[in-house]
Protein backbone atom coordinates (compact mmCIF):
# COMPACT_ATOMS: atom_id res chain seq x y z
CA UNK A 1 0.00 0.00 0.00
CA UNK A 2 0.71 3.75 -0.89
CA UNK A 3 1.69 5.96 1.93
CA UNK A 4 -0.96 8.76 2.29
CA UNK A 5 1.81 11.21 3.03
CA UNK A 6 3.66 10.76 -0.66
CA UNK A 7 -0.09 10.69 -2.47
CA UNK A 8 -0.96 13.34 -0.56
CA UNK A 9 2.38 15.51 -1.78
CA UNK A 10 1.55 14.31 -5.10
CA UNK A 11 -1.73 15.63 -5.63
CA UNK A 12 -0.56 19.02 -4.09
CA UNK A 13 2.59 18.71 -6.64
CA UNK A 14 0.01 18.35 -8.73
CA UNK A 15 -2.42 21.47 -7.62
CA UNK A 16 0.62 23.63 -8.23
CA UNK A 17 1.48 23.27 -11.34
CA UNK A 18 -1.91 23.34 -12.62
CA UNK A 19 -2.20 26.41 -10.90
CA UNK A 20 0.55 27.78 -13.22
CA UNK A 21 0.45 25.51 -16.60
CA UNK A 22 -3.25 24.58 -16.37
CA UNK A 23 -4.01 20.89 -17.15
CA UNK A 24 -2.81 20.60 -20.28
CA UNK A 25 0.11 21.95 -20.02
CA UNK A 26 1.26 20.17 -16.66
CA UNK A 27 3.11 16.91 -17.38
CA UNK A 28 3.97 14.06 -15.38
CA UNK A 29 7.59 15.17 -14.88
CA UNK A 30 6.54 18.43 -13.85
CA UNK A 31 4.42 16.70 -11.25
CA UNK A 32 7.37 14.72 -10.09
CA UNK A 33 9.68 17.47 -9.84
CA UNK A 34 7.38 19.68 -7.61
CA UNK A 35 6.77 16.12 -5.59
CA UNK A 36 10.06 15.85 -5.53
CA UNK A 37 9.70 12.19 -6.47
CA UNK A 38 10.49 10.07 -10.16
CA UNK A 39 8.08 10.04 -12.59
CA UNK A 40 8.16 5.71 -11.82
CA UNK A 41 7.32 6.65 -8.56
CA UNK A 42 3.78 9.12 -9.72
CA UNK A 43 2.75 6.14 -11.76
CA UNK A 44 3.46 3.76 -9.17
CA UNK A 45 1.03 5.73 -7.00
CA UNK A 46 -1.20 6.74 -9.73
CA UNK A 47 -1.01 4.35 -12.39
CA UNK A 48 -4.14 5.85 -14.64
CA UNK A 49 -0.97 8.33 -15.38
CA UNK A 50 -2.57 11.81 -15.60
CA UNK A 51 -5.97 10.96 -15.96
CA UNK A 52 -5.80 8.89 -12.70
CA UNK A 53 -3.92 11.79 -10.69
CA UNK A 54 -6.05 14.42 -12.22
CA UNK A 55 -9.54 11.99 -10.77
CA UNK A 56 -8.04 12.14 -7.38
CA UNK A 57 -6.98 15.65 -7.47
CA UNK A 58 -10.13 16.55 -8.20
CA UNK A 59 -11.81 13.90 -5.81
CA UNK A 60 -9.81 15.64 -3.12
CA UNK A 61 -10.76 18.64 -3.81
CA UNK A 62 -14.46 18.80 -3.79
CA UNK A 63 -14.37 16.52 -0.66
CA UNK A 64 -12.15 19.60 0.85
CA UNK A 65 -14.52 22.34 -0.87
CA UNK A 66 -17.72 20.01 0.56
CA UNK A 67 -16.35 19.43 4.12
CA UNK A 68 -15.60 23.67 4.03
CA UNK A 69 -19.23 24.05 3.16
CA UNK A 70 -21.02 21.52 5.59
CA UNK A 71 -19.06 23.24 8.05
CA UNK A 72 -20.30 26.56 8.00
CA UNK A 73 -23.94 24.59 7.44
CA UNK A 74 -23.79 23.34 10.85
CA UNK A 75 -23.26 26.25 12.15
CA UNK A 76 -26.31 28.16 10.87
CA UNK A 77 -28.88 28.87 13.40
CA UNK A 78 -31.29 30.22 10.54
CA UNK A 79 -32.30 28.92 7.07
CA UNK A 80 -30.85 32.37 5.90
CA UNK A 81 -27.97 31.91 8.06
CA UNK A 82 -27.16 28.21 6.62
CA UNK A 83 -28.18 29.69 2.73
CA UNK A 84 -26.34 32.92 2.89
CA UNK A 85 -23.25 31.29 4.55
CA UNK A 86 -23.38 28.13 1.95
CA UNK A 87 -23.07 30.39 -0.79
CA UNK A 88 -20.47 32.77 0.38
CA UNK A 89 -18.23 29.60 1.49
CA UNK A 90 -19.06 27.94 -1.74
CA UNK A 91 -18.04 31.09 -3.86
CA UNK A 92 -14.83 31.64 -1.75
CA UNK A 93 -14.08 27.67 -2.20
CA UNK A 94 -14.45 27.88 -6.19
CA UNK A 95 -13.44 31.70 -7.23
CA UNK A 96 -10.16 31.88 -4.97
CA UNK A 97 -9.06 28.55 -5.93
CA UNK A 98 -5.59 29.35 -7.92
CA UNK A 99 -5.83 25.90 -9.98
CA UNK A 100 -9.82 26.19 -10.40
CA UNK A 101 -9.08 29.87 -11.51
CA UNK A 102 -6.08 28.93 -14.04
CA UNK A 103 -8.18 26.50 -15.66
CA UNK A 104 -11.87 28.46 -16.26
CA UNK A 105 -9.67 31.36 -17.42
CA UNK A 106 -7.31 29.83 -19.79
CA UNK A 107 -8.90 26.29 -20.42
CA UNK A 108 -12.58 26.90 -20.13
CA UNK A 109 -13.39 23.48 -22.48
CA UNK A 110 -12.67 21.66 -19.73
CA UNK A 111 -14.94 23.04 -17.45
CA UNK A 112 -18.08 24.05 -19.37
CA UNK A 113 -18.93 20.38 -19.73
CA UNK A 114 -19.34 20.61 -15.87
CA UNK A 115 -21.97 23.52 -15.97
CA UNK A 116 -23.83 22.26 -18.95
CA UNK A 117 -25.55 19.53 -20.23
CA UNK A 118 -25.48 16.19 -18.82
CA UNK A 119 -22.23 17.19 -16.78
CA UNK A 120 -24.40 20.01 -15.39
CA UNK A 121 -27.52 18.07 -13.85
CA UNK A 122 -24.92 15.44 -12.32
CA UNK A 123 -23.18 18.51 -10.24
CA UNK A 124 -26.56 19.88 -9.30
CA UNK A 125 -27.76 16.47 -8.09
CA UNK A 126 -24.34 16.72 -6.27
CA UNK A 127 -24.74 19.87 -4.32
CA UNK A 128 -28.78 18.97 -4.04
CA UNK A 129 -27.78 16.02 -2.01
CA UNK A 130 -24.72 17.50 0.30
CA UNK A 131 -26.92 20.49 0.68
CA UNK A 132 -30.42 19.55 1.07
CA UNK A 133 -29.94 17.26 4.83
CA UNK A 134 -29.10 20.27 6.46
CA UNK A 135 -32.09 22.46 4.31
CA UNK A 136 -34.30 19.93 5.94
CA UNK A 137 -34.05 21.62 9.54
CA UNK A 138 -35.94 24.49 8.30
CA UNK A 139 -37.58 22.82 5.37
CA UNK A 140 -39.69 19.95 4.39
CA UNK A 141 -37.49 17.36 2.75
CA UNK A 142 -38.84 18.40 -1.09
CA UNK A 143 -38.92 22.01 -0.37
CA UNK A 144 -35.00 21.69 0.94
CA UNK A 145 -34.12 19.45 -1.84
CA UNK A 146 -35.84 22.44 -4.05
CA UNK A 147 -34.22 24.98 -2.22
CA UNK A 148 -30.83 23.28 -2.75
CA UNK A 149 -30.93 23.38 -6.32
CA UNK A 150 -31.65 27.14 -6.53
CA UNK A 151 -28.65 27.73 -4.59
CA UNK A 152 -26.75 25.81 -6.44
CA UNK A 153 -28.06 27.63 -9.94
CA UNK A 154 -27.94 31.11 -8.14
CA UNK A 155 -24.41 29.98 -7.25
CA UNK A 156 -23.45 28.90 -10.70
CA UNK A 157 -24.72 32.08 -12.20
CA UNK A 158 -22.84 34.36 -9.97
CA UNK A 159 -19.73 32.35 -10.53
CA UNK A 160 -19.87 32.24 -14.70
CA UNK A 161 -21.18 35.89 -15.03
CA UNK A 162 -20.52 38.12 -12.10
CA UNK A 163 -22.63 40.64 -11.51
CA UNK A 164 -21.72 44.33 -10.92
CA UNK A 165 -22.59 44.66 -6.87
CA UNK A 166 -22.34 41.35 -5.81
CA UNK A 167 -19.76 39.95 -4.37
CA UNK A 168 -20.89 36.07 -2.96
CA UNK A 169 -17.70 35.83 -1.54
CA UNK A 170 -18.44 38.64 1.00
CA UNK A 171 -20.99 37.48 3.62
CA UNK A 172 -23.35 40.51 3.01
CA UNK A 173 -23.36 40.39 -0.57
CA UNK A 174 -24.02 37.10 -0.24
CA UNK A 175 -26.78 36.97 2.69
CA UNK A 176 -28.03 40.15 0.33
CA UNK A 177 -28.73 37.41 -2.79
CA UNK A 178 -30.31 35.26 -0.26
CA UNK A 179 -32.72 37.89 1.23
CA UNK A 180 -33.97 39.33 -2.58
CA UNK A 181 -34.39 36.49 -4.73
CA UNK A 182 -34.04 32.87 -3.12
CA UNK A 183 -35.69 33.56 0.56
CA UNK A 184 -38.99 34.83 -1.50
CA UNK A 185 -39.17 32.13 -3.32
CA UNK A 186 -39.03 29.12 -0.59
CA UNK A 187 -41.20 31.24 1.97
CA UNK A 188 -44.30 32.13 0.90
CA UNK A 189 -45.06 35.53 2.00
CA UNK A 190 -41.74 36.46 3.23
CA UNK A 191 -40.46 40.23 3.01
CA UNK A 192 -36.69 40.17 2.32
CA UNK A 193 -34.74 40.00 5.20
CA UNK A 194 -37.34 38.80 7.60
CA UNK A 195 -36.60 35.34 7.82
CA UNK A 196 -38.87 33.13 10.76
CA UNK A 197 -37.45 30.45 12.45
CA UNK A 198 -39.03 27.01 12.39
Amino acid sequence: MVAQGLEERIIEAALCCISRWGLAKTTLDDVARQARCSRATVYRVFPGGKDALVQSVARREVARVAGAVTDRFSAAGTLEDLLSAGLAEAARQLLQHPALAFVVAHESDAVVPWLAFERGEELLAFVTTLAAPHLERFLAPADARRAAEWAARVLLAFCVCPARGVDLTDDVSARRVVTTFLLPGLVPGLLPGLVPDR
